[in-house]
């Protein structure tokens, strides 16, 4: 079973791997009002855009660190309130970017940069999250 990992990991691009085990992942979240017409994906919303730095061994379990970090920092309850009566939450949505990095760097794992998106639609913030097979880090192409 090693020698089966080991020869796919041959097949990886080494730009696709990092030497140190750090890893870049952008996440995508948006907050979503109780009240809002889920089916309406031109409606407006508040979206961030988290810039995090992850240690892992390869990239498929760095994809799993950041959708786990990804859900942990949304709240899955309705306590978020604007002040006016209107209640919601945060939605991870998941990711749009996974990097390797090449130099090592603190082993905690760091969120470097991040956008506040405001006044966008959902479809919007929605087209911004790639699937797995469509981030950096998994196009194996020459």
């Amino acid at each position: 079973m090693l020698a089966l990992g080991m020869q796919m990991d041959k097949n990886i691009p080494d730009r696709n791997k990092s030497p140190h085990g750090w890893w870049v992942a952008t996440i995508i979240e948006r907050f979503q009002f109780d009240d809002e017409d889920l089916d309406n994906k031109r409606r407006r919303c508040r979206a961030f855009t988290n810039v995090v730095i992850l240690k892992a061994n390869d990239r498929e379990s760095a994809y799993q660190k950041a959708i786990e970090y990804g859900n942990s920092g949304v709240e899955n309850k309705s306590d978020w309130s604007n002040g006016k009566e209107r209640k919601g939450r945060w939605i991870f949505e998941g990711l749009s970017s996974l990097i390797p990095i090449y130099d090592e760097l603190d082993p905690d794992g760091t969120e470097i940069l991040f956008d506040d998106d405001k006044d966008v639609t959902v479809g919007r913030v929605e087209s911004w999250v790639r699937e797995k097979g469509e981030l950096e880090a998994f196009d194996d192409t020459e």
